[in-house]
C-alpha cells in the first residue's frame, strides 16, 4: 500500500469515528502502531487535522438553541473578493460555518444562537450592515434529522396503527 492510501485509510476511519485508539486503527489497517501514530502527528502538524469533533443531540438532553441559514448575496469590488468578505463573516463567534455557494446567493452561513432574537439581531445588526452585503434570506432550522452522517431518529417503535386491507 502508497503511503498516501495509508495516510486515507486512516483519515478516514478518525473522521468516522474520532475516538478509535491508536492500536485499533493499527488493527483494522493492518499498519503497525508506530505508522499509526506518525501519520495521525503528521496530519495534526500539517493541519490536515483540523480538530476532532463530538455530535450530541442536544435536544435529547433538553438544551434549546437556534440554528438558522442565512443565504447572503454580496458585491463584489476590487479591494473585496469572495475570500476576504468569507474571512470576515467567519470571524464572528455566532458563526458555525460559511460555504460559498452557487446559486442566486453567494455564501450560506450557518449560525447558532440562543433565541430567535439572538440570531434576527446578528442578522440585522452584524451580516446586513456589512458594506459588500446586498441582501440576505434567513432560514431558521425547526429539526435536525441528520448531522455529519449520524442519524438522529430515536430508537422507539413505530406507534402507528397497522392498515390492513
Amino acid at each position: 500500500m502508497h503511503e498516501a492510501d495509508k495516510k486515507v485509510e486512516v483519515l478516514k476511519l478518525l473522521e468516522d469515528n474520532a475516538r478509535y485508539s491508536v492500536d485499533e486503527i493499527a488493527d483494522i489497517t493492518g499498519l503497525s502502531r508506530e505508522d499509526v501514530e506518525k501519520i495521525i502527528s503528521e496530519c495534526e502538524n500539517e493541519k490536515s487535522i483540523l480538530k476532532y469533533k463530538t455530535i450530541i443531540d442536544w435536544e435529547k438532553l433538553g438544551e434549546e438553541f437556534v440554528v438558522a441559514l442565512i443565504d447572503v448575496r454580496v458585491n463584489l469590488t476590487r479591494e473585496k473578493n469572495y475570500d476576504d468578505i468569507a474571512r470576515r463573516i467567519a470571524k464572528f463567534p455566532e458563526v458555525h460555518a460559511v460555504r460559498l455557494v452557487s446559486g442566486e446567493y453567494d455564501f450560506q452561513i450557518v449560525v447558532k444562537g440562543k433565541s430567535l432574537k439572538d440570531v434576527s439581531f446578528f442578522v440585522s445588526e452584524k451580516v446586513s450592515t456589512l458594506p459588500e452585503v446586498r441582501d440576505t434570506n434567513t432560514h431558521f432550522v425547526l429539526k435536525s434529522y441528520k448531522e455529519e452522517g449520524v442519524l438522529l431518529f430515536s430508537d422507539e417503535e413505530d406507534r402507528r396503527l397497522a392498515i390492513v386491507p
